[in-house]
């Protein structure tokens, strides 16, 4: 599966490593640069990143599964158990 950014957050993406050049690289970046790095690190690194966070997210869900009885459990047969009139005399 091929990690894609919206043109937005790709130009985002893109003028921030443009500026992280600018103030910690000896040179400066331009702009095809900046695009080749970023579609390097979404192919080369992006797949780590993502296994990660579906994980994380597959991790966090199997809790809240295991969970579920005990979240939406009902007591069964308890009509007896909290029916409000005494019971009737036979006689």
């Amino acid at each position: 599966m091929s990690i894609e950014l919206s043109k937005e957050a790709r130009q985002q993406a893109t003028t921030s490593i443009e500026r992280y050049f600018r103030e910690h690289m000896d040179e400066p970046i331009g702009n095809v640069a900046a695009g080749g790095l970023l579609n390097f690190f979404l192919k080369e690194i992006g797949p780590s990143i993502y296994n990660r966070a579906v994980a994380d997210a597959q991790e966090r869900l199997l809790g809240r599964v295991q969970e579920l009885d005990i979240e939406v459990h009902e007591d069964e047969f308890g009509y007896w158990k909290t029916a409000s009139r005494p019971p009737r005399s036979r006689g």
